[in-house]
């Protein structure tokens, strides 16, 4: 008795809502997969291949859907349909699309050969260091880096003056080269850039002496850069046509600058907000007074509460960093009071706190409003320990 055959949607992968690019897409995974020139002598991989295109003959083509939707796989039994890996024509347009792209992928190019048309040249990467300040406000920097300029003796044709480029005889000046590869699936086209002429379409025989066939002379500039106001670590300036020259006629690539800002000994920024830390005296905190602030904008004068303790938080709006995208509107500035307590005090000034924790009560945990029942000897003397 035959070996039932498996549902082709369970196959494929695939639902069977599934449209024709989800068809098309799961069967060049599987085809990609187990074709028998990329698993050689892989006998389990050559079954699940002929199985996979037998579903895909059938679930690509609506009519043949149609009847196996309705009747299954009696819809071909006997009719002279697929019935095996031998009835499929992989020169048909649709399995040669797919083998062409499989092939492509595995063996460089595919049918997706580069032109030798106009193409923008690469883009070239750097990096600046910049202060806190100046990321917040903005900042004109000169940097000098190595950049590729037309060679003025051959007008960046890379030839030697009073000679000219030719025609690539092996691609035509086509920058491309076909050829064709005997494969499990029959005969595949596939393009590849040309060799001889890396694509350009064209063959230099005699090289200009000074640029030595390239076209460009590379030498030392020094440009501007405008960085603006709110850039933040990391983020890059974008410089057009300061890149790698094109090829062919094409424009000059970019050049991208990345900011690199330095560290302030006070300021911390997140986002367009900056954080810091300020001290202030207990005297201050307790009966309130003037601080002073150091912001990006310089110094400011800050009116301290009676009363006020460590660790309060207060803003200062529209101290912050500008946006990027406004710089008409800025972050804030969050300052965190922190009460100081000195290390080092006078006689006086000892008496007087003794005074000052007499006069206020001290009732916030004072010794002298424990009661002695309340502890125990624990053998050094006037050392307590407290009962749990």
């Amino acid at each position: 008795m035959a070996e039932q055959k498996r549902d082709y949607y369970e196959v494929l992968g695939i639902d069977k809502n599934a449209d024709e690019a989800a068809i098309k897409k799961a069967y060049k995974a599987l085809a990609k997969k187990y074709h028998p020139d990329m698993n050689p002598g892989d006998a389990a991989a050559e079954e699940k291949f002929k199985e996979a295109s037998e579903a895909y003959a059938i679930l690509s083509d609506p009519e043949k859907r149609r009847q196996y939707d309705q009747y299954g796989h009696a819809a071909f039994d006997g009719a002279g349909g697929p019935g095996g890996f031998g009835g499929f024509d992989f020169n048909s347009a649709d399995f040669s699309d797919i083998f062409s792209d499989i092939f492509g992928d595995f063996f460089g190019g595919g049918r997706r050969g580069r032109s030798n048309g106009p193409m923008k040249g690469a883009n070239l990467r750097t990096s600046v260091h910049i202060t806190f300040e100046e990321a917040v406000f903005g900042v004109d920097k000169e940097i000098e880096l190595t950049l590729k300029d037309e060679c003025t003796a051959c007008h960046g044709t890379g030839a030697k003056p009073g000679t000219n480029p030719e025609t690539c005889t092996k691609c035509g000046g086509k920058g491309q080269v076909v050829f064709s590869q005997q494969s499990f699936f029959g005969t595949v086209r596939n393009v590849q850039t040309c060799p001889d002429c890396h694509g350009t379409g064209k063959v230099i025989r005699d090289k200009c002496p000074d640029c030595h066939g390239t076209g460009y002379i590379a030498s030392k500039k020094k440009i501007q850069v405008s960085i603006p106001a709110g850039i933040d670590n990391g983020q890059c300036v974008r410089i057009r046509d300061k890149g790698e020259p094109g090829t062919n006629g094409g424009p000059r690539g970019d050049l991208l600058v990345e900011v690199i800002v330095g560290r302030h000994p006070i300021f911390q920024r997140q986002e367009e907000d900056i954080y810091s830390t300020v001290p202030m005296s207990f005297a201050i905190a307790s009966l309130g007074g003037e601080i002073v602030i150091d912001t990006v904008d310089g110094r400011v004068i800050y009116d301290v509460k009676a009363g006020t303790q460590t660790d309060t938080k207060v803003r200062l709006k529209g101290k912050g960093v500008p946006s990027l995208r406004n710089r008409n509107v800025r972050g804030d500035h969050y300052v965190t009071l922190v009460v100081q307590v000195p290390d080092k005090l006078s006689h006086e000034a000892k008496e007087l706190l003794k005074k000052f924790d007499e006069e206020t009560g001290d009732t916030l945990n004072a010794a002298k409003n424990v009661t002695s029942g309340s502890a125990e000897e624990s053998g050094g003397k006037g050392r307590k320990k407290f009962r749990k």
